[in-house]
């Protein structure tokens, strides 16, 4: 029956409260996808290219719903001057060019998408993954949120002080930040993108009050900004975000990430508006990588469960890359089991 529906049908429809033949699934796999495709990890990260064929392998091999371009957080940073050091497979290393003192926040300005090769990458990915697959997968480009991009361009240890000794400074650079992800946001919509992520993690670290202070109203207008030029938006903030997740849901975000951080997904399914889901919530270390097919397909079942069948199957988190294939492809076979 999988065979009937596409998958970008799938979660579109799922996503609109439409009849699905399965629930959509979309692990977050970055450095899975590398090894199984046997792709090193700088290249999948440099190489718009390696990159596309890595997801789309792993869509084709264990039925994988979404396709994306996300491999690490610092594409924007070094359009914003972060100078990066990209190992030959590992993870991409900060290697100076941070925003030591804000009395140089001026430099803090708005970047030309086109002028970044790693911007353009993301962009060229969004146009590959459309050319070599059409409309059959669920195309998702990504942008970091104000608040984790404004602590990739800090630090962020200076960034958590930052919010109390210079707000006003602050809010100027993360008005910066938001007007050049709205351009990011434009180039992969009009590249082909289905959706757009928006990456915000370190909003987990800053508490409910921080958080509707500098990074809710600049979310919204990004959501605003996706839903304007007529594709899906997703939230995307791991940790316990229990006291973040009302507001995260006002955001008008039309998949909400659910790390496993949070106790119980079952508090907020009212809170949902038409058109919003959750996406998660299985552990990926100890549910996704360490764990059996027993322990997989109760972690869905629950996350079914919990969120009353409002729930694309995924980790609250990326999939780690030691996760065993039989894991994945139990994972697999759970988001099949449930209609």
């Amino acid at each position: 029956m999988k065979d009937c529906m596409t998958a970008r049908e799938r979660t579109l429809n799922f996503i609109n409260g439409l009849v699905v033949d399965q629930l959509p699934f979309h692990p977050i796999i970055m450095r899975w996808a590398a090894r199984y495709a046997g792709a090193k990890y700088g290249a999948f990260c440099l190489d718009y290219r390696v990159k596309c064929n890595a997801m789309i392998r792993c869509a084709e091999a264990f039925g994988i719903d979404w396709v994306t371009v996300m491999s690490d957080p610092y594409a924007e940073a070094q359009a914003f001057g972060v100078q990066v050091e990209f190992p030959e497979d590992d993870l991409p290393l900060e290697r100076g060019g941070l925003l030591e003192n804000l009395s140089e926040a001026g430099r803090i300005r708005p970047y030309n998408v086109k002028d970044h090769p790693r911007l353009m990458n993301r962009v060229n990915e969004v146009k590959q993954f459309k050319k070599l697959t059409g409309d059959r997968y669920f195309v998702v480009g990504w942008v970091e949120g104000p608040i984790a991009e404004y602590g990739d361009i800090r630090g962020l240890s200076n960034a958590a002080l930052d919010f109390y000794d210079e707000p006003e400074t602050v809010h100027k650079i993360l008005d910066v930040i938001t007007e050049s992800a709205i351009n990011l946001i434009t180039e992969q919509v009009k590249a082909g993108a289905d959706c757009i992520g928006i990456g915000d993690a370190f909003c987990s670290q800053i508490g409910p009050d921080l958080y509707r202070e500098f990074a809710f109203e600049r979310e919204k207008r990004l959501v605003d900004h996706i839903h304007a030029l007529g594709a899906v938006a997703k939230l995307h903030i791991c940790g316990n975000t229990s006291s973040l997740i009302p507001d995260m849901i006002k955001t008008g975000a039309n998949i909400l990430d659910i790390d496993h951080l949070v106790a119980s997904m079952a508090p907020f399914v009212p809170l949902l508006g038409r058109g919003q889901v959750f996406s998660g919530n299985s552990d990926p270390v100890t549910v996704i990588q360490n764990g059996n097919e027993a322990v997989i397909r109760e972690s869905v079942r629950r996350c079914n469960e919990e969120s009353q069948g409002r729930c694309i199957v995924s980790a609250g988190c990326e999939v780690p890359p030691g996760t065993p294939v039989e894991n994945m492809l139990s994972f697999a076979a759970a988001a099949a089991d449930h209609k």
